[in-house]
């Protein structure tokens, strides 16, 4: 457990993101409202359409899916991926597959090993 971390929910979108919608639909008091940074899909297809709608509505880079807790490292890429989705991806995996290499794969998360790559922050939404 990690009770440095904030976990909340559900949330709808909107109320997680913004903190003036959240002020209007979030009655109790919540440290993630209108903040959020991690979202849960209930399933992939929810989660994929969220995350193209996001990406393709703000011009920002989506990184994802990112697989975690396999033995080998293996990314997935959409159909309508980009060359820069593209080389991203690889970045992440070669970083993922560095890290097994030395034993250290499961200490790292998705997010570090983009960070140790040099990939832009990026927004991704887990399915």
């Amino acid at each position: 457990m990690r009770p440095d971390l904030k976990v909340e929910g559900p949330i709808q979108y909107d109320a997680a993101i913004d903190p003036k919608v959240a002020a209007v639909k979030i009655k109790t008091h919540s440290e993630v409202a209108g903040r959020a940074n991690v979202f849960v899909f209930p399933d992939l297809n929810t989660g994929n359409n969220t995350y193209k709608a996001v990406q393709q509505a703000t011009g920002a880079i989506a990184m994802g899916p990112v697989m975690q807790g396999l033995s080998k490292p293996v990314n997935d890429l959409s159909r309508g991926c980009t060359v820069a989705d593209i080389i991203n991806t690889v970045c992440v995996t070669s970083v993922q597959a560095m890290q097994a290499k030395q034993g250290a794969g499961a200490a790292k998360s998705a997010a570090a090993a983009a960070a140790a790559a040099g990939v832009p922050q990026a927004a991704a939404a887990a399915a």
